[in-house]
């Protein structure tokens, strides 16, 4: 088995058993459930607590539980425009927005990187009037270059 044949196949379960995203990270206590789904997703590992808390709910074997610890290829997104309605509108908000966030940054904390090794992120539901937003909050510990 495979990361990727791991992933659909957690997505597979969650699918027939009518579960939700939040459902099953609950289980990984002590991670957010924005982290535990990209380690769902392949993205991330999870520690060895939560991959067998994990794997136990979703009946996983011995093996998918380790596959779920280990560090992962990550960046698993083409690196062709995505095609992905709602993975586009990120692509296109860093194209309208990217230059305006480095802009801010720098001039904020210098010559640096945020970075998403050191990062957390919070996702939300707003109710609002006109139509629910989402509110995605991201913090990434500020990286300066180095001078050498």
């Amino acid at each position: 088995m495979t990361r990727e044949e791991l992933t659909a196949k957690i997505r597979d379960i969650k699918i027939a058993k009518g579960l939700k995203w939040k459902d099953i990270t609950a289980k990984a206590e002590g991670l957010s459930k924005e982290y535990a789904t990209a380690a769902l997703m392949g993205q991330m590992p999870l520690p060895e607590p939560a991959a067998k808390a994990v794997g136990a709910f979703l009946g996983l074997d011995d093996f998918e539980v380790k596959l779920l610890q280990q560090v992962p290829y990550r960046g698993s997104l083409p690196t062709a425009v995505p095609t992905d309605p709602l993975i586009y509108r990120f692509y296109e908000l860093v194209n309208v927005y990217g230059s305006t966030f480095k802009a801010l940054i720098e001039e904020e904390f210098g010559d640096g990187i945020m970075s998403a090794i050191d990062f957390k992120m919070d996702l939300k539901r707003e109710p609002d009037p006109a139509g629910d937003r989402v509110s995605i909050t991201m913090s990434g510990k500020f990286l300066k270059y180095k001078m050498y």
